[in-house]
């Protein structure tokens, strides 16, 4: 037993001065990485520093400047060696542009033209191509209409805008001028407020919904947050199970509950008759037809209906999104 006993121990010693070896050698590796990466960027960073008009330093704060992970680029691994820039042979007063240089648009002050989309995109893709909110990259609005990733991501900031809820809608809205302005109407979602984002909804990488939705249909993105209109229910009000966009706009309106019109005008959209006769459901309103569009004649020198001014539908169709009450059919309470 003792001769086991010792020889178990040697082998844990030896074991031991391997792992001690191996741990060196890659902590040696990665210093070694470390020092050639940072190298690499001081070719660049001995001129581009915090005075330019976009500061590049505040790179070393992100995840693209963590330099203890060896997947971390350098300053040419996105913008190319750029020899040609970094030598400037004719000692021109302007270099030449980098092999690579990102944005939307041509800069203030700057005498360089971005590079195409698809090339800066494919730069970004080289790394970021297994993330699976690029899956449906290829070919989504923002791909096939040339917008490159840095339109609007900021790679060189300790904080991207995009990435972040509170900013994140002035980003989008430099394009989107429309939804800018309806979600400073008085019935919106809470985005400018803060408490949810665009990306809440939309996934701009690319998807299978329309309007690039993160999911495959309207329903089922609005269902993520408004689960108790989901269903399924006894009696289902038919435009509400094909699109809420039928009763309702997502991005601001000025009627209440962000619906399109105001009641009872948006219900009369489809119920042009219901209360077309006084005898029609017992329901006997004032002023018989005289609102209903497609009722087959008016009550003479009649004035504007009673059941159309000042009245809401939902006063009594309160359910209107569905009922489980067997007496439910007419989406009453």
């Amino acid at each position: 037993m003792n001769i086991f006993r010792h020889c178990a121990s040697i082998l844990l010693v030896v074991a031991s001065t391997i792992g001690c070896h191996t741990a060196l050698a890659d902590d040696s590796a990665a210093a070694a990485h470390v020092k050639h990466s940072l190298d690499r960027d001081a070719v660049c960073t001995r001129c581009h520093d915090e005075n330019e008009e976009r500061p590049v330093l505040s790179i070393y704060k992100t995840a693209h400047g963590v330099k203890a992970d060896a997947r971390t680029p350098s300053c040419q691994s996105c913008h190319g060696e750029s020899t040609a820039h970094v030598q400037n042979k004719s000692g021109s007063a302007v270099r030449p542009a980098p092999d690579i240089l990102y944005g939307y648009r041509k800069p203030v002050h700057s005498d360089y033209k971005r590079s195409a989309a698809s090339v800066q995109n494919e730069s970004c893709l080289n790394c970021h191509n297994h993330t699976a909110k690029l899956a449906m990259w290829a070919g989504s609005q923002h791909e096939s209409r040339d917008i490159a990733c840095a339109a609007c991501h900021r790679v060189h900031v300790s904080r991207d805008p995009v990435m972040n809820k509170v900013t994140q809608p002035e980003v989008c809205f430099s394009c989107h001028q429309t939804q800018r302005a309806q979600m400073h109407k008085i019935s919106t979602h809470p985005v400018l407020a803060g408490q949810m984002a665009c990306s809440d909804c939309h996934n701009p990488m690319g998807s299978t919904g329309p309007s690039l939705l993160i999911k495959n249909s309207v329903n089922e993105t609005c269902y993520m947050c408004h689960a108790d209109k989901r269903g399924p229910f006894l009696w289902e009000h038919a435009p509400v199970t094909d699109n809420c966009l039928n009763c309702h706009t997502p991005h601001g309106s000025n009627n209440p509950t962000l619906l399109k019109q105001r009641a009872p005008y948006l219900c009369q959209d489809c119920h042009s008759g219901d209360h077309a006769r006084m005898s029609f459901s017992g329901s006997g309103l004032p002023g018989g037809n005289q609102f209903a569009i497609k009722a087959l004649t008016a009550l003479p020198n009649a004035g504007i209906a009673t059941q159309a001014t000042a009245r809401s539908c939902m006063n009594c169709h309160s359910m209107v999104h569905g009922s489980n009450s067997p007496a439910g059919a007419k989406f009453q309470r």
